[in-house]
Formats: C-alpha cells, structure tokens, sequence
C-alpha cells in the first residue's frame, strides 16, 4: 500500500508536464487526460514487478502515447480520424525514443498549456475551473471547495469549457508575445488558486499534495522569466514564499497548528528572505495590486519575532486596502478576524455573521464564527458552528482540530448544568 501510495503522489507530480505535452502531440484535452490516466493503471501494474524505470516520465509519455493512438484508431470509423491518425504518426513516430524527450521543453509545455486554459473565448470561470483540472490535476470535489459551489455545478462546468474549445477549434499553440499579456492576469489566477488548492489540502500525513504549492511556485519563476518587470508576479512570488516557508511548522504530532502557535525557527527564512526581496521589489513601483497586498499581509507576520511581536494596527490597514480592490467574501471574511482581534470578538462576530449566505459552504466560514461565539461564551452556538464546519470535507488534521473544540464546548456546557 505504501508503494502504491508513492506511486500515485509521483504521478501526480508529473501529471502537469506529462499532460501538456501530450495535448500539444494530440490536440485534445480529453484524448490527453485519458491515455496518462492510462499510463499510470500500465504502470501500477507494470512497476512494482519490473521495477521503476529510469526516467519514469518518459516511459508515462511513451506508454501515453500508444494508448492515445489506440483509442483513436478505435475511433477510426471516420476517414477524417484517420487521416489525423497518419499526421500524428508522421510527426510523433511509435518507434520514438524516450530519452528523445526534452526535459526543459515540457517545463514550456505546461506554461503552454495554462495560456491555452485560459483562452479568452472561455468565460473566467470556465478558465479558471478547466485550468485546475486539466494543469493541477484536481478532482472535481476538489475544484468545487475550492470555488465553494456544489460538485455536480463544477462537473457541469468542466465538460461546458471543454465542449467550447473543441466546437472553436481553440489552437494548441503557444499565444503571441500580445495574446500572453492579455491572458497574463487569468493566468496568474489559475497559479494562485493552484497553490491554495495545495496548501490547504497538505496534512502532517498528506504531504502528496506539497507538488502542488511546488509547481505553483515553479510556474510562477517561469511567468517571472516572461515577465521580469511586473510588479504583481513579484507579489504573487513573494506571496507564495511566505506561505511555503512555514510548511514545516504547521503540524505538531499530527495536530494542525494555528499561526500563533507555529515555532517560528522552523519557518524557512531563507525563502522568508527572497520573498521579502520580491515584494520591496514590486512595491517600488508604486503600483499596488492585489497580491502584492497579500504579499505584504504575509510579510507582516513574518518580520515579527513572535505572534505577540505582529502588528496589528499594520494589518487592518492592508486588509482595508486590499478590500478597496477586491471586497469579496473571503477578503471580508479575514478583515474581520483582524478587527475582532483589535477590537474584540463581538465586533468580529458583527462582521461576520452576514457573510453565511455568500460562505455557508465555507469551512473555514464556521471554524471563524465558532472561535468568536465561543470568546463570548455562547457554548451551545460554537458547538453548532464547528458541527457545521465537520460536513465540509475537512481535513484529518483540520477534523482532529475541530473535534477538539467540540469538546471544549460540550465541556463548558456540562460546567454550566452543574
């Protein structure tokens, strides 16, 4: 089970460049997704007995490829398929070697592919939701928490984004120099949503979902290539360096660690360091966007020595700023974990509380509301927030710690009726 387990998390972290490269081959989303869904069944069973391969990602991409030619020739009842079939094979022979694989060039390729998912004859949502599928590999569930809309609406938008790129004939090339800064913003989007889709799903025992807050950061140097001058790439850099610095201090025996609570030492300050760079950097420009702000919210509780050490005062002004340019619910819904710290958890609860109909599928939404009622006292609601919290997927540690404060709460009620 164990080596099954590594097994699935390495294909997962290949799955990127592996899938761009064979939709660049084959110019076909689906074709794509299920010849390396095909590969990975050849290779559970194929590795444990011959053992692991060389270069595994090019025995994927080899294997990948004669699949995808076999499931078009089952397709072949069409003269069209087949003389597709004969132009594929042309340029991509069966006999092609897999150390003939460019390395380098499928670190492009899954660039490629993001501009590709983020076509502009794609609503933003369609890019957004095709993206994670088909460059993060995401499950649907998983895309639909991270969006906080039910499964079956993300399926429906799944197969709606990929019908319109195969109805237009979307090319499967590489946009203009022009065509790449247009579709910059929904890119760096895509990499933002991909890398909180990682970091909150990493556990003390998952840490098969870490490729993803890796390859978010990998993808993000590679747009800071393209793009060395842009202020909100630095910041969107520098956000994700704060964040992944603390990774190895966030879990205590299995047990997920608030910020207050993380030991500060093991943070990377290192990345601390680069990350820092990046964002005085970008806020030279004196053209302040939404992740440089981020960027700077993290930096805040990084420069301090101890969480007695933060400043406050500082990150009610920047969540006040970032709330002038991007007044959602998530955004509000963090403006007033501030506020209630400065000002009280009645004020926060105030703040909070409308946000249920915009955030009831939130989790994070419930474990907020259920800290401030429990400051306030009010057990029996806390309790309920945190039940509420539990149907919404958590994780093992993120349940472990939520249980807890279900205890603490039926423990204050007991007090109480004694």
């Amino acid at each position: 089970m164990a080596e099954r387990q590594w097994l699935e998390a390495h294909f997962a972290e290949v799955r990127p460049r592996a899938l761009a490269l064979l939709t660049r081959h084959f110019n076909d989303l689906d074709l794509a997704e299920d010849a390396f869904s095909q590969a990975c069944v050849n290779a559970l069973r194929a590795w444990p007995r011959t053992g692991i391969p060389d270069n595994p990602l090019a025995w994927l991409l080899t294997v990948a490829r004669n699949a995808a030619r076999d499931m078009l020739r089952r397709r072949a009842s069409a003269q069209r398929t087949s003389a597709n079939l004969a132009v594929i094979q042309a340029s991509h022979g069966e006999d092609e070697e897999p150390e003939a694989i460019d390395q380098a060039g499928l670190r492009d390729d899954v660039l490629r592919l993001l501009f590709i998912c983020c076509h502009p004859d794609l609503s933003a949502q369609d890019q957004s939701a095709l993206a994670l599928r088909v460059v993060a590999g995401l499950s649907v569930a998983q895309i639909a928490g991270g969006f906080v809309v039910k499964p079956r609406a993300m399926e429906q938008r799944l197969t709606r984004a990929k019908r319109l790129i195969a109805a237009r004939s979307v090319p499967f090339e590489p946009p203009s120099l022009d065509e790449r800064h247009r579709r910059l913003n929904t890119v760096m989007l895509m990499i933002y949503l991909m890398f909180n889709e990682g970091w909150s799903a990493i556990s003390a025992e998952e840490s098969d979902r870490q490729p993803l807050c890796q390859e978010a950061i990998r993808l993000a140097r590679l747009l800071m290539d393209l793009f060395p001058s842009l202020p909100e790439l630095m910041g969107l850099l520098a956000l994700f360096l704060f964040q992944y610095a603390r990774r190895a201090a966030r879990f205590d025996a299995g047990r997920l660690l608030r910020l207050d609570e993380q030991p500060r030492d093991r943070w990377d300050h290192e990345m601390i360091a680069e990350a820092a760079t990046l964002l005085e950097k970008a806020l030279r420009h004196s053209m302040p966007g939404s992740y440089q702000i981020q960027a700077a919210i993290a930096s805040v509780h990084a420069r301090a020595a101890t969480s007695e050490d933060t400043d406050w005062d500082e990150l009610l002004r920047l969540y006040e700023a970032l709330l002038a340019i991007e007044p959602t619910a998530i955004v509000r819904l963090n403006h007033a974990a501030v506020v209630a710290h400065l000002h009280g958890p009645a004020a926060g609860l105030g703040l909070v509380e409308p946000l249920a109909g915009e955030l009831g599928d939130y989790r994070w939404y419930h474990t907020m509301r259920g800290g401030l009622l429990c400051e306030l006292g009010r057990w029996r609601n806390a309790r309920e927030a945190y039940r509420l919290a539990l149907t919404l997927t958590p994780t093992a540690a993120e349940r472990l710690a939520i249980n807890e404060k279900i205890a603490a709460c039926e423990s204050n009620l007991a007090k109480l009726s004694d």
